[in-house]
């Protein structure tokens, strides 16, 4: 399986943030408009961007731990057309398991990828093309 990449910048543009919606009470909500009014943070993401990372920071070793026990590559995992051929021609499938994001480069076809994906894990964010995402939407556990 091709591993989670730590490229710098340069070598691959940075991930887009993904956005979420998310239900707040009216009490909560007025919380946290309080907090920002009071300067603790910028605005509204800010704090809910903090509360976030502070959780999963309290829970990283959990969460390092279930990522190891269900092998899941933690990071940002890169499948190009390149590698999926190179599987293809010595008959191999790809079983891709990542936490964080998952890219399969726009120049892999639906065909490439049913040839050679055999399944696919993501927890966090898959970026592909529209027609490869509907080809292995099957594979998808």
């Amino acid at each position: 399986m091709p591993k989670a990449s730590t490229r710098s910048a340069s070598a691959a543009p940075r991930p887009l943030d993904e956005k979420i919606t998310i239900n707040l009470g009216c009490v909560d909500l007025g919380q946290i408009d309080l907090l920002v009014q009071e300067g603790f943070y910028a605005n509204r993401t800010d704090l809910i961007r903090t509360a976030i990372r502070n959780q999963l920071a309290a829970h990283a070793e959990s969460v390092r731990q279930a990522a190891a026990r269900k092998t899941l590559a933690l990071g940002v995992l890169h499948v190009t057309r390149e590698e999926l051929e190179t599987l293809k021609a010595a008959g191999q499938m790809l079983d891709i398991r990542v936490l964080g994001l998952a890219t399969i480069e726009p120049a892999v076809t639906p065909e490439l990828a049913l040839a050679t994906i055999s399944s696919l894990t993501v927890l966090g964010a898959l970026h592909a093309s529209p027609a490869v995402k509907a080809a292995l939407s099957q594979r998808v556990r």
